[in-house]
């Protein structure tokens, strides 16, 4: 699966596909080891700007905290897409999620809040786009940000047409 039809997929559920972000401090937005491509946490950054912040359980709602873990999950593919050079049909497997949910400690739904980062992860690649994962409530997130999420995908070598 090529750029095209991944930002054809978000083009027919309303989503853009946005630029990656640069690292904020010592640490690389993504890493490529072996057959492994980790991408740092991604926050809920809009392609326009600005991004979704506050606490769940204090003026955000599940609703506002799915939206944001899809946002999220929508610049961890920015991320793929400038570590794979556009081509995702090298993704095998997403392996892992990690969810942080930025919520007060009477809130207990962080699962459905990261639940939009997991359904548009299967919604854009199938079964390939299924992984296990972790749900985590926190006290604070960097820039305020409503949800933080990570990822582990298993990936192929690039083809020997992308190498040259």
């Amino acid at each position: 699966m090529k750029r095209a039809e991944i930002e054809r997929k978000l083009e027919d559920i309303g989503l853009v596909l946005p630029q990656a972000n640069t690292a904020f401090g010592a640490y690389l937005p993504y890493l490529v080891s072996g057959s492994y491509l980790m991408v740092s946490g991604q926050g809920p950054v809009l392609a326009a700007g600005g991004s979704i912040t506050g606490r769940l359980g204090d003026g955000l709602e599940i609703e506002d905290g799915s939206r944001a873990a899809q946002l999220a999950a929508l610049n961890i593919i920015a991320q793929m897409d400038v570590a794979l050079n556009g081509d995702f049909s090298r993704v095998r497997q997403f392996v892992k999620l990690t969810g942080y949910v930025n919520s007060m400690p009477d809130f207990t739904h962080q699962p459905a809040v990261i639940n939009g980062a997991s359904e548009l992860l299967v919604t854009l690649f199938g079964d390939a786009g299924r992984h296990a994962r972790a749900a985590v409530g926190v006290a604070a997130l960097p820039m305020g940000w409503a949800v933080e999420v990570d990822a582990m995908i298993e990936i192929t070598p690039p083809s020997d047409e992308t190498q040259a």
